[in-house]
């Protein structure tokens, strides 16, 4: 009648009989099986995942790149107009007929009445920090007033667009959720990369020592071509330039400032 042999237990008396554990070669088999068993029983259990109840927010960065060239700096403009005359004074020049050709090209065309558009808005002068049409050489940055993850007390406060990681696949699945529900939208959007530019731990203060601490991470997102957006969900909201977000988050300037570069 046949029975059934433990393989992992070698040493069985009823597996192995003495006569077998006598032979050499069947000793140096059960050793073998013993070891590849003890190696590979421990990758046949159920790997443990760490699980963790601090909270992860996804906040985004939504900026504006500029519309219009920034203006040069004047030493840097001089240098450019020395470098021109420079050139031109060692280039090589061509024969003469061959720029009276060229000279001649184009006589007789009109003329086209070309006025540049201010670099200076009325949303500039009326200092309207919710128009996109503004500071128009720098990048704008969306702030929120509402109410916020970790807000003491629930009141309202200046923050970015922002949502608690719940279900979603990643944490930039996470951020894409943040901003759609605050614009509506995702098609005029570029989501920059799917790492984060930036994370920061939020530690309770003395008020909220019952509230457990989290970490919110920071992704860029770009406007696409659209100069107005319908915000909602939020009391209030404005466009700012690196230098004026600074004014929002005193605490964390230092923070924003090194992780905006430009």
């Amino acid at each position: 009648m046949a029975r059934l042999i433990d393989l992992q237990d070698p040493l069985n008396s009823d597996a192995y009989s003495e006569q077998n554990l006598e032979q050499p070669q069947t000793k140096t088999s059960l050793f073998c099986l013993w070891m590849k068993m003890s190696l590979i029983q421990p990758l046949l259990t159920r790997r443990g995942f760490s699980t963790s109840s601090q909270n992860l927010v996804a906040s985004v960065l939504f900026e504006r790149l500029p519309v219009v060239i920034p203006k040069i700096d004047p030493v840097v403009y001089a240098f450019q107009e020395f470098s021109f005359r420079w050139r031109q004074q060692y280039q090589r020049r061509y024969p003469d007929e061959f720029l009276d050709k060229s000279d001649a090209r184009g006589k007789g065309d009109y003329q086209i009445d070309y006025v540049p558009a201010p670099r200076v808005t009325e949303a500039d002068k009326n200092n309207d920090r919710r128009s996109l049409q503004r500071a128009l050489d720098r990048r704008l940055y969306l702030l929120l007033y509402g109410k916020s993850y970790g807000a003491p007390s629930g009141k309202p406060v200046w923050h970015f667009p922002e949502k608690v990681y719940e279900s979603e696949e990643t944490m930039r699945k996470c951020a894409e959720s943040a901003l759609k529900s605050v614009i509506g939208d995702l098609s005029s959007t570029y989501f920059v990369g799917n790492a984060p530019m930036g994370h920061m731990v939020v530690q309770p203060t003395d008020d909220q020592s019952r509230s457990p601490s989290f970490k919110r991470f920071f992704f860029k997102s770009q406007v696409i071509a659209k100069n107005k957006y319908n915000i909602e969900k939020c009391e209030d909201f404005v466009w700012v330039t690196k230098d004026e977000l600074m004014e929002y988050f005193p605490e964390q300037a230092e923070f924003f400032n090194k992780m905006i570069i430009s």
